[in-house]
């Protein structure tokens, strides 16, 4: 491991770090401290609490993993940190361990892209390929799934749910669950279409494409309504999977406070 760690850099020797980590000058790394093999770290990088990194992921100068979570009510609990494979994590990225509040535990999936100085707060969760852009900013609780995209400057709301394949426009505030399939953008952040580059981009077949189209006209154009927009899209044989998904997670948000769903999950 020495002919990989920078003379200057400060890793605690109760640390668990695999032969292949490359850990550059002035970079401090705690005792509760895991990094699985191929992963680079930059310059100047601070790893702290209890943290666990997987493989081949490249972590920019400045980056601060495992800070305790910005939240009054927390009181020293043992939470941590847990991020997959293959991420990026660019310049001043910010990922907080979780508060005691939920399992304890702030995620990272697989092929994730955190460009500059965005924020992962406190017990959020990040499926794969999930791209936040610059400056992005996560409150705590949020839950991002797979191939969303926030572009730069967006501010989410504790709370908040981003669908898959979703796309989130620049300088939005999200405050609202964000359904899957579907571009939003503005202050506050509203549906405006569905997002076509990423489903062409992963594969969707043009029917897919065409039945979650219809469904978004039904139900952000027509608004005429959850239970008939299914009922009309089952006689047209369009109730894909995908539209399914869409149609259950519109139910939810519904169901939950303030267009968040899983508040009902902090109402109890």
């Amino acid at each position: 491991m020495s002919s990989l760690v920078a003379d200057t850099a400060l890793v605690d020797s109760r640390a668990k770090i695999a032969d292949s980590v490359e850990i550059g000058p002035f970079c401090v790394i705690g005792p509760d401290v895991t990094i699985e093999g191929a992963t680079r770290i930059e310059n100047g990088v601070t790893i702290t609490g209890r943290v666990t990194i997987g493989r081949y992921n490249h972590i920019y100068p400045g980056v601060v993993i495992g800070g305790e979570p910005q939240d009054l009510s927390y009181r020293g609990g043992d939470t941590q940190v847990i991020i997959g494979d293959h991420n990026v994590m660019r310049e001043a990225v910010t990922i907080n361990r979780a508060s005691e509040k939920e399992d304890g535990i702030t995620r990272v999936g697989n092929h994730c892209y955190l460009m500059a100085c965005s924020h992962v707060a406190h017990d959020c969760y990040l499926g794969d390929r999930v791209i936040l852009a610059n400056g992005t900013l996560l409150g705590g609780h949020v839950h991002v799934h797979d191939y969303a995209t926030l572009s730069g400057a967006v501010a989410v709301h504790h709370y908040t749910t981003i669908g898959r394949n979703s796309f989130v426009g620049g300088l939005s505030r999200v405050i609202n669950d964000v359904p899957p399939y579907i571009l939003v953008e503005g202050s506050p952040a509203k549906p405006r279409c569905i997002n076509v580059v990423s489903l062409k981009r992963n594969g969707f077949s043009d029917d897919t494409i065409r039945a979650l189209t219809d469904s978004y006209r039904l139900l952000y154009r027509g608004k005429v309504g959850l239970d008939h927009a299914r009922e009309l899209l089952r006689s047209e044989d369009k109730l894909h999977p995908q539209v399914n998904e869409l149609l259950s997670f519109v139910q939810q948000q519904q169901e939950g406070r303030f267009g968040r769903g899983r508040e009902l999950r902090k109402a109890a």
